[in-house]
């Protein structure tokens, strides 16, 4: 698809600027090109998915939108201000939240203090708050504690609340991992493969509480490689291969791409 029709997709939805844009970017790693001339754009209270055969770039590029590394070449822009320099922590406070394939939970704290780390701009992380307002400190911590609990209620963790986190299986963490993210309540929230591992009964929990965070009107980003999944939730879909734009539209539009079909099929052979 060229760059006037995806412009034109995205008057369609609206006419409101992208709230995350990516445009043109770029990402080398010595001699390895990873993300090659790739844009892309989410409209406010949009949820995209984005495919690709493994090694496309995908993952990449998230860590391009989300700050965790520069691009070589290109911009990226977060609610119109160019953010390209920014670290993850600016990406967070500016709205923009993400979770990774595989989480990390700090195994020996509990699931509570888990989500708890989520939580941003806390009058207590000043050492002299500490001493000179602790009754703002004390509340601060008190109203954490409360919307810690009401997200674990939210992913259905609540009865796990005062346990390590080692004991989560795998789709636990990963709902553990949402919860934490929703703690700064961003506006958008890239997802790394949220079903990868997860057994049927959590994935539907996983999908359902998706679902709720887009009708709360947040944005979302979605990497998946289960397209029964992406179809149930995305109105857009958009295909990397080799780190460029491969195709975009509808789930059903896109699984019947010629051009998709063969950069899957050549990655299986």
């Amino acid at each position: 698809m060229a760059a006037e029709e995806r412009d034109a997709g995205r008057s369609q939805r609206g006419n409101q600027p992208p709230l995350i844009e990516g445009r043109g970017l770029v990402k080398r790693f010595g001699g390895v090109t990873a993300v090659d001339g790739m844009s892309i754009a989410l409209a406010p209270g949009e949820m995209v998915g984005l495919i690709g055969p493994n090694g496309a770039g995908k993952t990449t590029l998230f860590n391009l939108l989300a700050g965790t590394f520069p691009p070589t070449s290109g911009e990226i822009l977060i609610a119109g201000a160019e953010v390209s320099r920014e670290g993850p922590e600016r990406r967070i406070a500016r709205g923009v939240g993400r979770t990774f394939q595989i989480p990390r939970p700090f195994a020996e704290m509990t699931v509570l203090e888990n989500v708890l780390t989520g939580a941003q701009g806390q009058a207590g992380e000043r050492a002299w708050m500490n001493f000179l307002r602790p009754a703002r400190v004390a509340a601060e911590e008190r109203a954490a504690v409360e919307r810690a609990r009401a997200l674990l209620d939210f992913v259905m963790l609540s009865p796990l609340e005062g346990e390590p986190a080692r004991i989560l299986s795998g789709g636990q963490r990963k709902l553990l991992e949402l919860a934490r993210v929703l703690m700064a309540d961003p506006r958008a929230i890239l997802l790394d493969e949220p079903a990868a591992g997860v057994n049927p009964t959590l994935l539907e929990l996983i999908i359902e509480r998706i679902l709720a965070l887009h009708a709360e009107g947040r944005t979302i980003l979605l990497i998946e490689h289960n397209m029964d999944m992406v179809a149930r939730l995305c109105g857009r879909v958009v295909v990397m291969a080799a780190g460029r734009h491969l195709a975009e539209g509808r789930p059903d539009e896109v699984a019947r791409d010629p051009a998709v079909v063969g950069a899957y099929l050549g990655a299986a052979a």
